[in-house]
């Protein structure tokens, strides 16, 4: 599992020393372009936009273009010279509920591992924040980016979510219309996400698609032929009132008279 940043948590006048880990992986199956006469792999030469000349890995820099054709060179070096200590440390800025952060904002995750000396406060505040139901808003700089960043309790750790920023987002591309909907309609939406309601147990859960991409691929290269898979199509909908009674009894509860808003409403009334 790659390290991505030893450096540590400061809250108060509390340090933790830390070390972050990669949480996530790229399990996609990937392809290679190949050339369709010869299928032989395509390779992408780094040529120079001035002398024509194929230039190696070692002799690239990174410019920054500040106007036409005019570039600054920025090394390694310059960047990690402006980087202060409070720079690399993971300063918490505030503590938010855990439900107020909004999914869009979520960017990349990565395990908290405490460094020797850190253990004790670490844990002291994974506890405190599961108590209070709360994250940690926090920023540090990862590599050339500073990050905003929020802290999540878990019950076997700590995790790291960085943020994307409020101009990072897009706004909804389109209007669309909300139609409203009834009360009998919305009791019966209930039951049925009550009735499909499960425990997240995300070992069960496979990706189906990568499996049959498997197994096409094991079929290729056995020399056998891809037959499509008969499916059955979906119904038409007719009905929302009757699709949503179907959907209810096909997860196995019967539809009650009335929902729980219904019941309250009913006993506030009377």
């Amino acid at each position: 599992m790659a390290v991505i940043q030893k450096g540590a948590i400061s809250f108060g006048l509390v340090y933790i020393p830390v070390t972050l880990y990669t949480a996530t992986q790229d399990g996609d199956i990937t392809f290679n372009q190949l050339h369709k006469a010869d299928k032989s792999r395509i390779r992408y030469k780094k040529v120079c936009a001035h002398c024509g000349k194929e230039v190696e890995a070692k002799d690239i820099v990174r410019g920054y273009q500040y106007a036409r054709d005019r570039y600054v060179v920025i090394t390694d070096e310059e960047i990690e010279k402006i980087k202060t200590e409070k720079d690399k440390t993971i300063t918490i800025l505030s503590f938010v509920r855990l439900d107020e952060i909004s999914p869009v904002y979520y960017d990349r995750a990565y395990y908290v591992v405490p460094q020797k000396g850190g253990g004790k406060a670490l844990e002291l505040l994974r506890r405190a924040m599961l108590e209070t139901q709360r994250a940690a808003l926090g920023k540090t700089v990862f590599g050339n980016s500073g990050k905003m960043l929020v802290i999540l309790p878990r019950e076997d750790g700590m995790l790291i979510q960085t943020l994307l920023y409020g101009e990072d987002i897009k706004e909804i591309p389109v209007e669309y219309e909300r139609p409203d909907v009834t009360a009998a309609e919305l009791d019966m939406a209930e039951q049925l996400i009550r009735g499909m309601e499960k425990p997240f147990t995300p070992e069960k859960y496979k990706d189906e698609f990568r499996e049959k991409l498997r197994a096409l691929i094991a079929d290729k290269i056995a020399g056998k032929e891809i037959v499509t898979p008969k499916e059955e199509k979906p119904g038409t909908v007719i009905d929302l009132m009757e699709a949503l009674k179907a959907s209810v009894k096909n997860a196995g509860k019967k539809p009650q008279a009335k929902s729980v808003r219904s019941r309250a409403k009913a006993r506030k009334e009377a």
